[in-house]
C-alpha cells in the first residue's frame, strides 16, 4: 500500500480519529509524529495528515516540534488529504485553523490536495483558516461539541476520498 496517515495528538482525540479513518480505508498504516517523526512521509505517494488546533488557532505541540522539517518537504507527485479537529464553540474564530496552516504549506510545496468537505448547517463557527471557497479543505471535526457526528462524517469523507487516496 502506498498510503499512510500521519497525525499528532495531545489528548488522544486526533489519534482516535486517525484509527477510525485507517479502518474505513482498509487498515492504512498510521504514524504518530510524536513518536515516529515525519521522515516516513517520503516513503508514501498518498498521505493523510491530521492535526488538532490549539489555543487561538495554533498548531499542536506535536506539529510545532516537526514544523521545520515538514516545512521543507517536497510534495511533488504526492496526493494529500487533511483532517482537523477543533472546538467550534469555544474557539469559533479559528476553528480547525491548524488544518489550514498545514494545507497552505503542502499546497506551497506542490501537493495535489483532495478531500474538500462541505460546510453544512451543523457547523457553528465564525472563521477558519481551513475554509476556502465556502468549503473546508479537509474533514473538520469537533470532538468537544459534536462527537455524535464524528463517525458518520468519517465514513462519508473516506468514501469521498477513496478514489484519490487508495
Amino acid at each position: 500500500m502506498n498510503t499512510a496517515i500521519f497525525y499528532g495528538s495531545t489528548v488522544g482525540n486526533t489519534q482516535s480519529v486517525a484509527l477510525k479513518i485507517s479502518k474505513q480505508l482498509g487498515d492504512v498504516p498510521i504514524f504518530d509524529i510524536d513518536r515516529e517523526g515525519i521522515g516516513s512521509m517520503y516513503d508514501f505517494e498518498k498521505i493523510i495528515i491530521g492535526s488538532s488546533t490549539w489555543h487561538n488557532g495554533e498548531l499542536s505541540n506535536s506539529w510545532q516540534k516537526v514544523w521545520h522539517q515538514f516545512y521543507q518537504l517536497d510534495f511533488v507527485g504526492k496526493t494529500v488529504a487533511l483532517f482537523g479537529l477543533g472546538n467550534q464553540e469555544k474557539y469559533d474564530e479559528n476553528y480547525v485553523d491548524a488544518m489550514g496552516i498545514i494545507y497552505k504549506k503542502v499546497l506551497e510545496n506542490k501537493a495535489n490536495v483532495v478531500g474538500q468537505w462541505q460546510i453544512d448547517n451543523n457547523y457553528n463557527h465564525l472563521n477558519s483558516k481551513a475554509e476556502v471557497d465556502g468549503n473546508f479543505i479537509g474533514l473538520a471535526l469537533d470532538e468537544d461539541n459534536q462527537r455524535e457526528l464524528t463517525d458518520s462524517r468519517i465514513e462519508k469523507w473516506c468514501n469521498q476520498i477513496k478514489q484519490y487516496i487508495l
